[in-house]
């Protein structure tokens, strides 16, 4: 890869990607925490559900404003960047606060509304914990404005390692402390609490990220927001609002309709659960995007400013394919092993991993894709493509999720991904064309079919030379890349 732009990009999403994949990994260690400790997989189930109605509410929250905040601060005319961040705090901590005041109000309906009438404290600390993080975005944006990856790493992860901490405590450690002194935690431990735990220990986490993140709010609140520019920004971005409640019920009305499709509500919880810990499996294809992602929106509205960069879009694209390809045959050849991060009656639901694994690569090369719409301001686009999807995902979802249970949802986010990304592709072709190596991916994909094919089908009884077998085909994989892709050039003198 050449030139600074490039070599930049790489740097920060490596750096992002520390405390995107590290944060990521550390988080992934409680599923095994949580389907061994929690009683049976319903109550993980409840929490499946629960946390897609977080990432829900985070995008109704946001309604887009971080991305209008890239696009408005980069902008050639902007020499005030200040004024952009002080009005997008306002705007954004006003809804916050006012969802949060609303919604505790009517605590008791909604929690009988969304079947948690016996837990309404669940659906209370889920709600001050979306309030919160949807705060924070815009703050943690800002640091990626200013380049400060280090200090976005140093609270993410900070964050990430009190979450654990208090779930070892809460889950772990405590209730052996009770078992030998229960006098002396019984002021704040409740035995059975279980899964209320994990909300608590997220409450406590969300609240001292956001006093660490105070000295960089500082900078916006002692400007005045600026509500002509706060007009246009919300003018922007709220299409960008269309597309990302319809992107996250591409991604989470599976684990939201699920409990309401059937009648046994106690059996939904429990196949929720099961797709839910096999669903986080798959997590390390989304590790990948979301690090991309981080240095990649800020790089891209960048580039666009000082000039044409269509090499360099086409060029990130070709690279972002190739190693999310190899991601996939990672995991899937290693399954044998990943396995073990979930408890064994959660073992059913593994054969939906390599689908959601593709649906979520799918969704990234479609991430890549959509910057012709964020620069041409025609986020309208994405907003069709993404309620497309949504229609989609939830049409095939409530027709055959009632008979063919979880994997129905896996086949929904597979084909959803696969419709939006060519849907971008062909109509971004049309309006903001770039010369993708289309050559080049087919050749990957073609690739990653037969190495597939080849590592999945024989029948190898022996675990141990079943995993060799498809190490050896990985590694060839991995040397065609680097002769094709990464080939050696001896430095000149």
């Amino acid at each position: 890869m050449a030139g600074k732009g490039m070599k930049r990009l790489v740097k920060e999403t490596a750096i992002y990607g520390l405390s995107s994949i590290v944060g990521r990994f550390l988080n992934w260690l409680l599923v095994p925490l949580y389907t061994r400790v929690l009683t049976g997989t319903g109550e993980f189930g409840i929490y499946t559900n629960l946390y897609a109605w977080v990432a829900l509410l985070l995008i109704l929250l946001t309604y887009g404003m971080e991305t209008g905040f890239f696009r408005f601060i980069n902008k050639k005319e902007e020499s005030d960047p200040i004024r952009v961040y002080a009005s997008t705090l306002f705007s954004i901590g006003i809804t916050s606060a006012l969802f949060l005041l609303l919604t505790l109000c009517f605590l008791s309906p909604l929690s009988g509304l969304l079947n948690y009438a016996e837990h309404p404290e669940y659906l209370a600390m889920m709600l001050g914990v979306v309030a919160v993080d949807a705060f924070c975005c815009i703050p943690f944006a800002y640091l990626r404005h200013q380049g400060r990856p280090f200090r976005f790493m140093g609270i993410k992860l900070l964050s990430i390692f009190l979450n654990i901490l208090l779930n070892i405590f809460f889950l772990i450690i405590c209730p052996d402390w009770y078992r030998e002194s229960p006098e002396a935690i019984d002021w704040f431990y409740v035995p059975g609490y279980g899964i209320g735990y994990a909300f608590i220990a997220n409450v406590i986490t969300s609240a001292v990220t956001f006093v660490v993140l105070i000295p960089d709010m500082l900078p916006g609140f002692r400007r005045k927001p600026d509500l002509g520019l706060l007009k246009q920004m919300l003018r922007y971005s709220f299409p960008i609002l269309i597309l990302g409640i319809a992107g996250i019920l591409n991604q989470t009305a599976d684990k939201i309709l699920f409990p309401y499709l059937f009648d046994d509500k106690e059996y939904a919880n429990e196949q929720l659960g099961i797709y839910g810990a096999c669903f986080k499996i798959a997590v390390v294809m989304v590790m990948f995007i979301q690090a991309f992602r981080y240095a990649y929106e800020p790089f891209v509205f960048a580039k666009n400013k000082s000039g044409d960069s269509s090499k360099a879009y086409a060029e990130a694209m070709k690279y972002f394919i190739i190693f999310g390809l190899f991601i996939f045959l990672g995991v899937v050849f290693y399954l044998d092993l990943l396995k073990y991060f979930v408890a064994p009656p959660y073992y059913p639901g593994l054969r939906v991993v390599p689908i959601v694994m593709l649906g979520e690569f799918f969704f990234g090369i479609y991430f890549n894709l959509s910057f012709w719409y964020k620069l041409n301001d025609q986020t309208r686009w994405g907003a069709y493509f993404s309620i497309t999807g949504c229609v989609v995902t939830v049409s095939i979802i409530l027709l055959f999720a009632p008979v063919y249970g979880f994997m129905a949802c896996a086949w929904a986010s597979f084909s959803c991904n696969l419709l939006m990304m060519l849907l971008s592709y062909f109509i971004g072709q049309k309006k903001f064309p770039i010369s993708y190596d289309l050559k080049s991916a087919f050749i990957y994909f073609a690739l990653t079919i037969i190495f597939y094919s080849a590592g999945m089908f024989p029948a190898i009884e022996s675990e141990v030379l079943r995993l060799l077998y498809r190490s050896i085909l990985l590694l060839v994989f991995l040397l065609f890349v680097i002769k094709r892709d990464f080939p050696y050039r001896p430095k000149r003198h």
